[in-house]
């Protein structure tokens, strides 16, 4: 699994062989894949079968990825301790899940879990990650300088470093964003700096438009289009827009996004696509013409900038954007998580991280 998705009871039970990615961004994908499927062979081929133990430890704190990377502190220090930890004697496997902060579920929460023969070493194991993560707790903190839209625009604006990419965090579809949100892109469009082509160089990636993209398609690069977009599945922070503009490219095939189409209006750069899609690598913007390297800003519908992205910006600033993953997990109005939880009830007493052993799925 992702570290950032939900472990609970009942899964734990119906699960034998459990792991998740030690790294965000999960640069350890194939890695955790292959650590997955080989505990599974080695369990089968020496006949010891189903793992004798499995604790799991609830840990009381909601967490976004934007604040628990492992490429920083503490979640880096707290990160490397699990590997160590899977070689001992008696243990197959072990994970901390940070959890997923948006579904306000009672299961969303972090959770620890750890695998193995060695009933004391399971549960010993378990309980020192899930301490160490409580530990830790106030030590997390964004990744990267946080600010609303408008200062993270003003200090783009301003900077003399190229591209400054802003992550519009919100409606980041890597995070369950429904991914149409156009609240940032309405207030891109209504800033004076981007509304002739001498301002600012700003491609804003993406936002599906499947009518635009049909319209687009029957008026072939270098028409105009005039067309509402946007907020078809997410219109709680900004209705459907009116974008008119030049098409100035057309791409089909693409996995994900089917077709996309970049429209430029003023200064900016608008990707468009049938379907939903992340943009992450550069191929992503060439292919459409687009050059981000030499482009003034670039805003890219995401949270934590991954290894690409990360690699190419010349500065970087999160945007606490409104959307189904607003970062602010604070002004979220949860009803059905399970109370107390940090960050949201910082003075909580220190709460129970003994290891319960979990039912085998034979049992259930």
């Amino acid at each position: 699994m992702d570290l950032h998705g939900n472990v609970s009871w009942r899964l734990a039970q119906n699960t034998d062989l459990i792991t998740c990615y030690r790294l965000a961004p999960h640069e350890d994908a194939l890695e955790s894949k292959k650590r997955a499927v080989d505990n599974l062979l080695s369990r089968i081929e020496s006949g010891k079968g189903k793992p004798a133990y499995k604790a799991w430890i609830p840990v009381p704190i909601l967490l976004p990825g934007e604040k628990t990377s492992t490429r920083i502190e503490p979640g880096k220090s707290l990160y490397a301790q699990v590997a160590p930890a899977t070689i001992q004697e008696g243990i197959i496997d072990a994970g901390i899940w940070i959890g997923y902060a948006w579904a306000d579920e009672p299961r969303n929460h972090a959770v620890v879990m750890v695998t193995g023969d060695d009933k004391e070493k399971v549960s010993g194991t378990a309980e020192k990650l899930a301490n160490s993560f409580w530990n830790v707790r106030s030590d997390f903190e964004f990744v990267a300088p946080t600010a609303s839209l408008n200062v993270s625009l003003d200090k783009a604006i301003a900077s003399k470093k190229h591209p400054f990419i802003i992550s519009d965090m919100g409606d980041n579809p890597t995070a369950g964003g429904a991914g149409d949100v156009t609240w940032t892109l309405k207030e891109i469009l209504a800033r004076p700096e981007f509304n002739t082509e001498y301002g600012p160089s700003l491609i804003y990636a993406s936002i599906p438009g499947p009518e635009l993209v049909k319209k687009a398609i029957e008026a072939g690069v270098g028409g105009k289009v005039d067309e509402y977009v946007g907020a078809a599945v997410d219109n709680r922070f900004a209705p459907p827009i009116k974008l008119k503009g030049t098409i100035e490219a057309i791409q089909h095939g693409d996995t994900y996004a089917e077709t996309e189409v970049v429209v430029k209006t003023g200064s900016v750069n608008v990707i468009f696509t049938k379907k939903r899609k992340p943009y992450h690598k550069e191929i992503d913007f060439t292919r459409l013409g687009l050059n981000p390297r030499k482009t003034d800003i670039v805003v890219v519908k995401i949270g934590y900038l991954v290894p690409e992205l990360y690699n190419m910006r010349a500065d970087w600033i999160m945007a606490l954007t409104p959307g189904g993953v607003d970062q602010d997990l604070e002004r979220l109005d949860y009803k059905r998580i399970t109370r107390p939880m940090f960050p949201l009830d910082k003075d909580m007493k220190d709460p129970d991280l003994k290891a319960r052993l979990v039912t085998s799925s034979d049992d259930i």
